[in-house]
């Protein structure tokens, strides 16, 4: 078969892509960046497409070309600087929809997710059910499967938040720490997906895809932090309500500059409105449950890797903000000393006007670098231009004060480490 994936660069959407592969289906999917998408799974048919657009049938008819069958694995957790929830989750599965309905494409999985409902507290959750009715008011043979908290080796959206979280040392700071979820590993959700599109899961089933027993997250972390190899807390912090508000508003503040932190608010109220859901449809289809969370985790390997994720993705946000204030700081105070600093110029051949000029050049540069950093789309190129322009400061520093690389307080070597900083954090920011 030829089968569309929506959303195939995404963490579930790329594990159905290789499921299906797996079992002999041609796949096509569509990116915003298709080079990139390409470079993960080459495999893959790629298209140059952008859901937030796709709003009317014709912007999606030449995707449909000798498609089979649609998996709309396609999600977005918040409104942001690059997010519009209801033209992702609504309008854009509504186009794809009547175009399929044109094209007599007969079957359409709709990846959705437990507590899906017109009157969730969550903008998440209201969209992915105005998509969810819309599946489910066509024509087309469809298949609703509703994953609970989906764990898988690669860390996103809630394992990512588990990971954080145990990442922890010593201590462990909790959120909403009674609260009950259920759990299911991704590779049950890519076969389920792979069931329906291939006729195997009876039409107009709507699955939920959860383990049969709830678990708290304090559970949930405790189990995390165990599967990574880390050292009991020696003391365990439940942060009250003040407390998460006060987290998810930083964290929705870093979601308008693109940064998709699992601790934003939408995030947080989906696992306090509990990650739950009925197992016995399922069970009556494949006659089994979910794998239990603490056999999930034996199954999975818990390498460097997971560590390393673990304890970086807490020191990430960290190092952002310690170069933009870093670069910040040094733009503002050159400015308000640019007396001082013209005078460390003294004798190197400059003028006192051309000393100021080259000064309030790179004060200018540096504020806005430092400011440039906290938009996650461009954060990576900022942090090479950081690294280009340390570069080009100690070459001038180094023709015109020599001198200075021998100062006491290490005017020039101190540059160093701090564009180390920046690559680090490029390499972060970019997996490259």
């Amino acid at each position: 078969m030829r089968i569309l994936v929506l959303g195939g660069y995404g963490l579930i959407g790329s594990e159905i892509c290789r499921s299906l592969l797996k079992a002999g289906h041609e796949v096509v999917s569509l990116s915003r960046s298709p080079k990139a998408a390409a470079r993960l799974l080459p495999q893959v048919e790629w298209h140059t497409g952008d859901m937030r657009r796709m709003l009317n049938h014709a912007e999606w008819t030449h995707l449909l070309d000798d498609v089979d069958a649609v998996v709309n694995a396609a999600s977005a957790l918040q409104d942001g600087l690059m997010i519009d929830l209801d033209a992702v989750h609504h309008l854009s599965v509504k186009a794809c929809l009547e175009a399929c309905e044109l094209r007599g494409i007969v079957r359409f999985v709709q990846i959705s997710s437990t507590g899906a409902e017109p009157n969730a507290p969550t903008a998440f959750m209201r969209t992915k059910a105005a998509g969810d009715d819309v599946v489910m008011d066509s024509s087309i043979d469809w298949v609703i499967l509703r994953p609970g908290l989906v764990l898988a080796p690669s860390a996103y959206s809630g394992t990512a938040l588990l990971r954080l979280l145990a990442g922890f040392p010593m201590i462990q700071p909790l959120i909403m720490a009674d609260h009950k979820i259920q759990t299911v590993h991704v590779d049950e959700l890519t076969e389920a997906a792979l069931m329906a599109v291939e006729g195997r899961i009876p039409a107009h089933a709507d699955i939920d895809l959860v383990e049969a027993e709830s678990l708290t997250f304090e559970e949930l972390v405790a189990g995390m932090r165990n599967w990574l190899g880390f050292a009991p807390a020696i003391r365990v912090i439940r942060l009250g309500d003040r407390a998460r508000s006060f987290v998810s508003m930083v964290a929705n503040g870093l979601g308008r500059l693109g940064w998709r932190s699992p601790l934003r608010s939408t995030a947080l109220q989906v696992l306090e409105g509990h990650v739950n859901g009925d197992p016995a449809l399922w069970h009556s289809i494949s006659g089994r449950y979910c794998r239990p969370y603490e056999e999930t985790l034996n199954m999975m390997p818990s390498t460097t890797q997971e560590r390393w994720f673990s304890k970086l993705a807490l020191m990430l946000p960290v190092l952002v903000l310690v170069l933009s204030l870093f670069w910040l700081m040094t733009g503002v105070i050159t400015l308000f000393q640019m007396q001082a600093a013209a005078n460390v110029l003294e004798g190197s051949g400059t003028t006192l006007l051309q000393a100021q000029f080259l000064l309030a050049s790179a004060a200018l540069i540096d504020i806005a670098l430092g400011i440039a950093i906290l938009f996650r789309n461009i954060a990576g190129k900022v942090c090479m231009s950081m690294v280009i322009m340390t570069i080009l400061y100690l070459v001038a520093g180094t023709i015109l004060v020599p001198d200075l690389w021998i100062d006491p307080l290490g005017s020039l070597l101190k540059a160093v480490p701090a564009m180390m900083l920046a690559v680090i954090t490029r390499s972060l920011i970019t997996g490259r």
